[in-house]
């Protein structure tokens, strides 16, 4: 990377470094290569650090590169393909499904998970807290909300809580027949238990893909899944090959 002076450029000196930036990563530097820091940066530029940071934190967002206390700022590997597609999915726990149950606990859901469930806002439901794994790195953690009539055989499991009490509601789930499902996604923040379990800071950008379950003319179980914004490609195809993607490059992995 060579010096560049931006005082001349029209657009925000952050959003053109930025740019900059972005071609360098392509061209200078492999994935989980750890850049200069801000101080050679901002001189090699010639821009406050203030502005460098702005350009470091765009960038962060928009999942190019990877920032770790006591490592540095790191280039980050490409998007993982993570299919959502419904055509893909049977009940939660379902062979096939990429899931790792970790836990479940019985809580009052939130207010609009109730709503979704029919159910009165002050009943306790059982949480299933189950993580998703793409290539060895968390992508994804989920929460399955599932009410007491949806698993009414689940007394004979001794387990109150844990991974075997989130195998056992699985389980008992898929005695149900399954009408249908719908899905929604949209652009939300890392809370502080999800940030745990994915490896980022409480408030990162973070897409949460929530999906209904359908079975005896209603809501069987809703889950409320929440993806780093800043590795995952959701993708909603009928292919089962897994898409994986670095801006205009994609190549599929069976």
């Amino acid at each position: 990377m060579g010096t560049t002076q931006l005082d001349t450029v029209p657009e925000p000196k952050y959003w053109h470094l930025k740019t900059v930036l972005s071609e360098a990563l392509d061209s200078d530097f492999a994935v989980g290569e750890i850049l200069p820091n801000e101080r050679e940066l901002a001189a090699r530029f010639g821009v406050a650090r203030a502005t460098l940071r702005q350009a470091l934190e765009q960038l962060e967002l928009e999942g190019r590169l990877q920032r770790r206390r006591g490592v540095g700022t790191t280039v980050a590997p490409p998007r993982v393909g993570v299919d959502v597609g419904t055509s893909q999915h049977g009940w939660p726990g379902a062979a096939g499904d990429s899931w790792q149950p970790v836990d479940c606990t019985s809580a009052v859901p939130p207010v609009a998970v109730a709503r979704m469930l029919d159910g009165d806002c002050d009943n306790e439901v059982h949480v299933v807290r189950r993580i998703r794994v793409t290539h060895g790195q968390p992508v994804a953690a989920e929460l399955l909300y599932v009410p007491a009539a949806s698993v009414l055989d689940l007394a004979a499991i001794d387990s109150p809580s844990g991974a075997a009490r989130a195998r056992g509601v699985l389980r008992e789930l898929q005695r149900l027949a399954m009408e249908g499902q719908d899905r929604a996604v949209e652009l939300g923040s890392a809370r502080a238990d999800d940030a745990k379990e994915l490896d980022r800071l409480p408030g990162a950008p973070v897409l949460v893909v929530t999906t209904r379950y359908f079975a005896h003319g209603g809501t069987a179980a809703v889950s409320v899944a929440t993806y780093r914004a800043d590795t995952c490609r959701l993708t909603f195809g009928d292919s089962g090959d897994l898409e994986i993607s670095h801006h205009t490059q994609e190549r599929r992995a069976s």
